[in-house]
């Protein structure tokens, strides 16, 4: 079962239609015993890391997320879920993530005002990698992107998307059975819908193993 993380933070619902849209059901929830039950576990969020980081560790999926993770289950950050996965955040302070990936969370700072923050609308990718999926998803598409802050990965291997506004950031991490955009599939109409049914169309953890 896909299971989206529920810990008051992000339009979980609109996740959890979207792929009831491309034919898969997922659940919503805040319990650390079916989170720890699900084949696919997707971690989205909208909002202040500060507060997230903050929300998932009084709930105690922190630890869930991480452990989820190490297990093999594909696993499916977005938006604020992808920059909780690094080491530490700038938004507002300085606040320790989850250090699944080392690095780091950075605003942009547009040269001359040249642009706005946040970075919102469509915004075209560039693949850096093959992901599975990205299967049948062309280099150059565009996704749905609202953030102020971008991650920067300490190892370059990880970055499958980039993206420029108006230099390159991170658009998308991938490492095994881990991906994470900081783009919208949700929001991404078609394109978003594809890498969607990509990832629940992956074997679990348990399945690969048999």
């Amino acid at each position: 079962m896909i299971t989206i993380v529920d810990y008051q933070m992000g339009n979980l619902r609109s996740v959890q239609k979207a792929f009831e849209r491309v034919g898969h059901s997922a659940v919503v929830s805040s319990d650390p015993v079916e989170l720890s039950n699900a084949t696919h576990l997707v971690l989205p969020g909208v909002g202040a890391f500060r507060d997230a980081i903050k929300e998932l560790r009084n709930r105690g999926l922190d630890q869930v997320v991480v452990d989820s993770i190490e297990s093999g289950k594909p696993f499916l950050g977005i938006c604020l879920g992808l920059q909780l996965l690094f080491d530490v955040s700038y938004e507002d302070g300085e606040h320790e993530g989850l250090g699944v990936l080392p690095g780091e969370v950075v605003r942009f700072r547009p040269p001359h005002h040249e642009i706005k923050v946040p970075h919102m609308g469509w915004n075209q990718v560039r693949r850096r990698s093959s992901p599975p999926i990205l299967d049948g998803i062309a280099d150059g598409t565009h996704f749905y992107f609202v953030h102020s802050y971008y991650v920067v990965p300490r190892d370059p291997e990880v970055v499958a998307l980039e993206a420029d506004y108006p230099d390159p950031f991170c658009a998308m991490v991938w490492r095994d059975n881990l991906y994470a955009t900081q783009f919208h599939p949700e929001k991404s109409q078609q394109n978003g819908l594809q890498l969607l049914g990509k990832f629940a169309s992956l074997p679990s953890a348990t399945s690969a193993m048999s």
